[in-house]
C-alpha cells in the first residue's frame, strides 16, 4: 500500500514538472482532442520566432496563424508582450485585442499595445497606426497624425507605408519639405507586383509634378548615397 501510494505521489509530481517545464520552454498547454479528433492529429504548438513572427505580420498571416494553431499560445502571446515587451509580440497581442481574436475584443487596449510596438520602432506597426488614422478604422480619422506614423515607416523600408504617404501627399496632407525624401524611397523600391509597380510609377509622376526639377533629380539618387 504505502509503496504503491509513494509510486503515485512520484508520478504526479513527475507530472506537474514536466507540464511545468512545457510552459516555460515555449509548448502550449496540452490540447484536448475534439470529437472524431485521434491523439495522433494533436501536436505542441511551438511559439513563433521573433523573426518568423515578423514575416507572418509582414504577409498580413499572423491572426491566421494564431486561430490556425487552435488559440493555444494566448496565453504565452500576452507574456511576450506585457512582460518581455518584444516589439513583435506587442503588436500581434495588440491586434488580437483589437480584432477580438481568441480573447474578448478589446479595440482601445489593442491599439496600445500597437502603440507600444510602434515606439520601439516596429515597421508594421507604425504603418497599421498610420492606415487606421488615414481611414479612421477603430479611431478617429487624423490624416495629418497618419502622415507622422507613415513617415516613420516609409523610413524603416515600409513599402506599404511609403505608398501610402504619397497617397496622402498627393491628397495635400503633410509637409512639401518631406516630398524629396518620400519620391527617394519609392523610387527606388523594389517589388515585383506589376499592378504595384504601375501604381508607383503613377504616383511619382504626380508627385513629380509638385516638387521643383532639382529636388526631383535630388531624390532619384540611390538609396544610401
Amino acid at each position: 500500500m504505502k509503496q504503491n501510494l509513494f509510486t503515485s505521489m512520484v508520478a504526479n509530481v513527475s507530472a506537474s514538472m514536466i507540464f511545468a517545464g512545457v510552459l516555460l520552454f515555449g509548448v502550449t498547454k496540452p490540447s484536448y482532442a475534439l470529437e472524431g479528433e485521434t491523439i495522433e492529429e494533436l501536436r505542441a504548438v511551438q511559439l513563433y520566432s521573433q523573426d518568423a513572427l515578423i514575416e507572418m505580420i509582414n504577409a498580413n498571416t499572423h491572426l491566421d496563424k494564431v486561430v490556425e494553431d487552435r488559440c493555444q499560445l494566448v496565453q504565452d502571446i500576452e507574456a511576450r508582450a506585457d512582460v518581455l515587451k518584444i516589439p513583435a509580440y506587442q503588436f500581434l497581442w495588440g491586434d488580437m485585442l483589437a480584432w477580438g481574436v481568441c480573447i474578448d475584443e478589446a479595440p482601445e487596449r489593442g491599439i496600445g499595445y500597437m502603440e507600444d510596438a510602434a515606439n520601439q520602432g516596429l515597421p508594421a506597426a507604425l504603418e497599421q497606426l498610420g492606415r487606421y488614422y488615414a481611414k479612421g478604422t477603430l479611431v478617429q480619422q487624423d490624416k495629418e497624425r497618419a502622415v507622422v506614423y507613415l513617415r516613420e515607416a516609409a523610413a524603416l523600408k515600409n513599402l506599404n507605408a511609403q505608398i501610402r504617404l504619397v497617397e496622402l501627399f498627393l491628397e495635400g496632407y503633410g509637409s512639401p519639405y518631406d516630398y524629396v525624401d518620400a519620391y527617394h524611397w519609392l523610387y527606388n523600391s523594389v517589388t515585383s507586383d506589376k499592378q504595384q509597380h504601375q501604381q508607383i510609377a503613377g504616383y511619382l509622376a504626380k508627385l513629380e509634378k509638385l516638387m521643383h526639377p532639382k529636388a526631383v533629380r535630388e531624390a532619384k539618387r540611390p538609396l544610401d548615397s
